[in-house]
């Protein structure tokens, strides 16, 4: 299945043969202190700064309804976001991980975006659009 959507990430791990548990991790757009004019000038822009994981949460597919109720719940956590990565984790003879079983795989998703290696997520915007990382 060619994913080009959430709605399309939520509808594979559905139609997956072991059950699976999604993996969301929210970062914010941060430039560093010692940041130049021109770098200050670009993320003013849209452009530039590095992106920083802000908080995470893990649900079963069913758990999870449009993009904007994942949104809505995101704001009651009270924390700024810019970009959220999407990933998941598949169980195990029928039956699905649990949330503790996520927080090995969170720590590295939380370590490859602090990184910059982003290729292994699905990333999308505020507004749900599909975000492609260069």
């Amino acid at each position: 299945m060619d994913i080009t959507s959430y709605t399309d990430f939520i509808d594979a791990a559905r139609q997956q043969p072991e059950p699976q548990r999604l993996l969301f991790v929210f970062a914010a757009a941060e430039l560093p202190e010692n940041a130049n004019a021109d770098q200050q000038a670009g993320f003013a822009s849209g452009q530039g700064g590095s992106l920083a994981p802000v908080m995470c949460v893990d649900k079963l597919p069913g758990e999870l309804g449009g993009f904007a109720e994942l949104v809505a719940e995101s704001q009651h956590m009270g924390k700024h976001w810019d970009v959220v990565f999407a990933a998941s984790l598949s169980g195990k003879g029928g039956v699905a991980p649990d949330s503790a079983a996520a927080d090995q795989p969170f720590n590295m998703m939380i370590e490859s975006i602090r990184q910059g290696n982003l290729s292994r997520f699905l990333a999308f915007d505020r507004d749900g659009a599909l975000l492609q990382f260069f």
